[in-house]
């Protein structure tokens, strides 16, 4: 076959491809997910509380307690993180809508081996605020986790008892309460 040849042959395959792909019903990437529909919802109080745990050495629990950790006191700083993982979260997690958050605030109870971190949002909006919580309590534990792995790597440098557990959503509250 002369090149000649291959090259018409070659332009009419592409041809008869793009005429096929022309009249074809295949799904987009914009087909496959939509954002939902809020505009004719009514604006209301909203409120969601999420926690979860990471679990450190008591070595470790004893050093955020007396403030002596190098980067700085863990607490603080996840606290910082919480908010803002919560403002990010539509830009993390793409179906998210943008909303107004009204406050962040994040609440610990250090126990012997295991720190619960919990953080609530509020705001006044047409959806509600689970996932910034949820994103806020997420990067809020791993802040404690950068800022401690020093203290918890094993002689291997693996994390053998360190551990995020236990993230979920605890309550949730829409309209006045």
């Amino acid at each position: 076959m002369s090149e000649i040849a291959k090259g018409t042959l070659s332009f009419a395959l592409a041809k008869s491809k793009l005429a096929i792909s022309e009249h074809a019903q295949e799904p987009s990437v914009l087909d496959m997910f939509k954002q939902v529909d809020i505009s004719d919802k009514k604006e209301v109080k909203r409120e969601a509380v999420a926690g979860g745990r990471i679990y450190l050495k008591k070595e470790t629990i004893e050093q955020i307690k007396n403030k002596t950790i190098k980067k700085g006191d863990p607490l603080e700083a996840a606290q910082l993180a919480a908010v803002n993982a919560v403002k990010e979260t539509p830009n993390l997690i793409f179906l998210c809508h943008q909303i107004p958050v009204g406050s962040v605030n994040t609440d610990f109870k250090v126990n012997e081996d295991y720190i619960e971190a919990a953080v609530t949002v509020k705001t006044t909006a047409k959806t509600g605020v689970e996932m910034e919580s949820l994103v806020g309590v997420s990067i809020c534990l791993n802040t404690i986790w950068d800022m401690v792995k020093y203290l918890e790597k094993d002689e291997n440098g693996q994390y053998p008892g360190t551990r995020i557990t236990d993230i979920r959503v605890i309550k949730k509250i829409k309209g006045a309460e």
